[in-house]
């Protein structure tokens, strides 16, 4: 638009110049003639008509041709103003001051700021978004370009970027302003993940399965051994033994079967199965959980396995009463569900304690737990039975306290 403008202004200059010119040789023009003969000043009458209507003929295209200019810088600026409003991905133009000078709608749809305008300090009105805003203030700084930098918003739900912050020259060497262009790449970075979960299980799967086999096989030989002893016919020291290596060769024996469970692939046996029924059987399962657990909105019908479902779901339930339990409040637990067009999300919420901070960052590695007897596997499991599924688990805190579990599964698509 400025380049436009100053073609303009130019053409304005050229006009005003070439009526003086053409004024001064009118006026030369008529001081001869009145200093010649009569004849002279007949032909120089003529010549001075001449002059004027050639003038006023220069003067009329002239004035043509910047209606056209100036049309055409209309037209430019309105379709300059219709590509930035189209434009999918977020647009921002912070000038050298850092003064937000243009924004469009998709900034404003992509970082859910709402209000976002032009005429104040980017800071302030990229508040939230602090990641984003470091990366304008960079490109101010140093001047030169950021290219295809990832950034992570946090939030009520977090989002990643795919940012790109060009700086602008000025005419007189200097920076002129910053143009941020930025894409929502969340689900990209979060299928990204979920594939490096899948080839991590799957690893995990082959290196330790066949080791934790043999070591189910070992425990069972020495719990049959203990089995074989009569604890009736031994003295108390070695009858509290026997009932000891009993115990603990149970215990760990469960250890192992369901870390054989995390570990190795699961032969997924897959078909439509309707979400509602399956939630309805899991609770069935869980002491207590019909009582406490309440199923809201309305449920899809996914392609999945409804075994693996259920046990995924099974341990969520058993989760959320437990971690009630332990400091004695009444559980209540909430299944709500939303579908779209391509999924669907099931969020599971309770009114216990919550997760620790630290033990949120590592809740679905295996073995990581904060209960006294718990092996760390339910929730390790739960994820890779969401993650066979093509789906994804995270797990926050509420703000009014207690444990929140969303789950998304990709809808069954239509026969």
């Amino acid at each position: 638009m400025a380049s436009t403008l100053s073609f303009a202004s130019m053409a304005m200059l050229g006009i005003l110049v070439v009526i003086v010119i053409l004024f001064v040789v009118v006026m030369v023009r008529a001081i001869r003639v009145a200093s010649g003969r009569g004849t002279a000043k007949r032909e120089a009458g003529g010549e001075t008509a001449m002059l004027s209507m050639a003038l006023q003929d220069a003067l009329t295209k002239l004035k043509q041709q910047e209606r056209a200019m100036a049309a055409r810088a209309e037209a430019s600026e309105q379709l300059a103003d219709q590509i930035v409003e189209g434009l999918t991905s977020g647009l921002i133009v912070v000038d050298r001051t850092g003064t937000v000078q243009a924004v469009n709608p998709a900034a404003q749809r992509i970082l859910g700021i709402g209000g976002l305008r032009s005429g104040k300090p980017f800071r302030e009105t990229l508040n939230p978004a602090t990641a984003l805003s470091d990366l304008i203030a960079e490109a101010l700084k140093v001047g030169s370009p950021i290219v295809r930098r990832t950034i992570k918003l946090a939030g009520v739900k977090t989002r990643h970027l795919g940012v790109t912050v060009s700086p602008i020259a000025a005419t007189d060497g200097g920076l002129q302003a910053a143009v941020c262009l930025f894409t929502d790449i969340t689900a990209v970075v979060e299928l990204e993940e979920q594939l490096r979960l899948k080839e991590a299980l799957a690893r995990l799967g082959e290196l330790t399965a066949g080791l934790a086999h043999e070591f189910r096989n070992g425990l069972a030989t020495i719990h049959g051994y203990g089995r074989l002893l009569d604890p009736a016919t031994l003295p108390e020291q070695a009858r509290t033994c026997v009932n000891g290596i009993r115990e603990e060769t149970t215990a760990l024996g469960e250890v192992v079967t369901n870390f054989l469970r995390f570990a190795r692939p699961e032969e997924m046996t897959m078909a439509p199965v309707e979400l509602r029924s399956v939630l309805t059987s899991a609770m069935k399962d869980v002491p207590g959980a019909s009582d406490a657990v309440t199923l809201e909105g309305n449920f899809a019908t996914i392609n999945g396995d409804e075994v693996l479902l259920r046990r995924a779901f099974n341990n969520l339930f058993r989760n959320s009463l437990e971690a009630c339990e332990e400091i004695g409040m009444p559980p209540r637990v909430s299944v709500r569900s939303n579908i779209t067009n391509d999924d669907t999300q099931l969020v599971f919420e309770d009114n216990g304690p919550g997760f620790a901070p630290d033990y949120l960052a590592k809740i679905f590695q295996p073995f990581a737990t904060t209960k006294a007897n718990g092996t760390g596997l339910g929730l390790a499991i739960v994820q890779k039975v969401i993650v066979s599924h093509n789906g994804l688990i995270t797990a926050a805190n509420r703000s009014e306290g207690g444990a929140q579990f969303r789950v998304r599964l990709p809808i069954a698509p239509a026969s």
